[in-house]
């Protein structure tokens, strides 16, 4: 199994470089948030495409971005090769219409995009994406569609040639929905699948070639900060860890 967690910056881009974890997971929440912005598709994909060449400078483990909706399809093959030559191991691609909300909101309006539609995105990505990964992210739980609508789309996006699968649940600590779908989806295809445990706590034993820890070191970071600032006691790194971390 590989871990990715999510970096917002060059400091936990290195951090994230010299632990555990397989690679770094280029969040549009995270990313969004940093600038102070909602994740609805504020925050430009030229300006993610940027960012992860800031971090691929410093860092060499593989960075999984997340593009949203990736737009209008015209955009597509430009920014799929943007993201290539920057060295991005894979992108993701969620099937909501543009602009997206962001799926953890507990009061939203989720609406889906065309299952032709984002299938017509997927193979516009493949054909430009240089041998990097494209990765179809499923909403139908998040939107609270069925399960069976779920592994329709699953199986168009793998004929339109989607490398993985991503299926996305906001279910609270158990990961039953998400389990069901996985065990299903293994009987119609070989194809790798990822996780994003938000929420739910994944079992020990689970179909899942990638997981993602998507948001939280920005978390652990916020509250740090709303600590520090209300006056209560924060362990705080010395100045002499950051110069070990980026040089003197």
């Amino acid at each position: 199994m590989k871990t990715f967690l999510e970096v917002h910056s060059g400091l936990s881009a290195l951090l994230v470089d010299k632990s555990k974890y397989t690679g770094m997971w280029v969040s549009s929440l995270t990313h969004s948030a940093i600038r102070g912005f909602p994740d609805n598709e504020l925050v430009s994909l030229k300006e993610r495409v940027d960012f992860v060449e800031e971090i691929r400078r410093i860092t060499t483990k593989p960075i999984i971005v997340d593009v949203d909706t990736m737009g209008d399809i015209r955009h597509i093959p430009f920014y799929t090769k943007c993201f290539s030559r920057a060295g991005v191991y894979a992108i993701v691609i969620e099937d909501k219409k543009y602009p997206k909300e962001n799926s953890l909101l507990k009061e939203n309006n989720h609406q889906l995009e065309e299952v032709d539609k984002f299938c017509q995105k997927i193979k516009v990505a493949k054909e430009n994406s240089g041998g990097m990964k494209v990765i179809a992210r499923l909403e139908s739980l998040i939107a609270q569609h069925s399960m069976e609508e779920a592994l329709i789309r699953a199986e168009a996006y793998v004929k339109a040639g989607a490398d993985m699968i991503l299926i996305h649940s906001k279910e609270v600590v158990n990961c039953l929905e998400v389990m069901e779908f996985a065990n299903r989806f293994k009987k119609i295809s070989k194809i790798p699948m990822v996780a994003i445990p938000t929420t739910y706590i994944l079992p020990d034993e689970h179909p899942f070639e990638i997981v993602i820890t998507a948001n939280h070191l920005l978390r652990a970071s916020m509250k740090a900060m709303q600590k520090f600032i209300a006056g209560e006691e924060v362990e705080l790194a010395s100045v002499e860890e950051i110069f070990k971390l980026v040089g003197k």
